[in-house]
């Protein structure tokens, strides 16, 4: 009986200690390494101007980050600006630079379409058809299928899935919500108030990240909820320290926030398969 109990005892040792991830400080750079599923995997992301390589608002994205602390190979296709739509571009760029040879895909962006003013829309449009039966017979039900439009944000993310699914159909896919939003002035004409305020149409960025977290069992993606578990709250006064600009910038992290955007994903991913190849 007790030779029973240490055997098993010792084998789930031995298990846990092949797979759960190793963590350690590289004390030399003072830098964060992880030794996971991940390493060596190549990873695309697209976004907005957060992922775009040119930096905005800081002098290293949370990707390059990540590409340090769980040693995968990162591509950035996020263009400062875009809103979902613009995700489409990106990932027709990452077909044709890429093709079957990218592992996962990172999808970051819908703060830009609140900001616009975006329409929510619906995730489905329906229409009666007719469907076969038992014993031979037929009958006129609802069907639904999803609603493709570029004007409503439900649909842009349709477009996008459906696109992704459709063309990398074994590739891991994960949808992050965005950040929480701090006020920002890029000259006169591009004055966004903080996240406190409604858009244009009167909707809150919280039913924009709530749709995103939708999008999760919609298209059967893992959703990671940056929006919470990042910390990042730039209304808070003393959370400038983690953004580009106290006065007019609160909107992009600067490198410290984009390091503690990356430690977050960091264990978050290691909890999703990095390739179903």
């Amino acid at each position: 009986m007790n030779t029973k109990i240490v055997s098993c005892t010792l084998a789930a040792l031995l298990f846990s200690a092949d797979v759960l991830p190793q963590v350690y400080i590289n004390t030399e750079l003072q830098k964060v390494v992880v030794e996971n599923q991940w390493k060596g995997k190549k990873v695309a992301f697209l976004g907005d101007s957060i992922t775009d390589k040119n930096h905005i608002g800081t002098t290293k994205c949370y990707w390059e980050y990540l590409a340090e602390m769980l040693r995968l190979e990162a591509f950035s296709y996020g263009i400062n600006g875009n809103q979902m739509d613009g995700l489409l571009g990106q990932a027709e760029n990452l077909l044709k630079e890429q093709g079957d040879a990218i592992d996962a895909i990172i999808v970051f962006a819908g703060t830009n379409d609140y900001n616009a003013g975006i329409p929510l829309g619906d995730w489905y449009e329906e229409e009666y058809r007719e469907v076969p039966l038992a014993d031979g017979k037929t009958g006129s039900r609802r069907y639904r299928k999803p609603v493709m439009s570029n004007d409503t944000f439900r649909g842009r993310i349709n477009r996008l899935m459906n696109y992704l699914k459709t063309n990398f159909p074994s590739k891991q896919i994960i949808v992050l919500t965005p950040l929480h939003r701090g006020f920002a002035q890029f000259g006169a004409q591009n004055v966004q108030p903080e996240e406190a305020y409604p858009n244009r149409i009167g909707v809150y960025v919280d039913e924009y990240v709530q749709v995103l977290k939708e999008a999760g069992n919609v298209w059967a993606v893992p959703v990671i909820d940056l929006n919470s578990i990042s910390g990042l709250y730039p209304m808070n006064d003393a959370h400038v320290r983690y953004f580009h600009q106290s006065d007019t910038d609160r909107l992009h992290p600067n490198a410290e926030g984009h390091r503690r955007m990356a430690l977050a994903l960091m264990y978050q991913l290691q909890a999703f398969p990095s390739t179903f190849e």
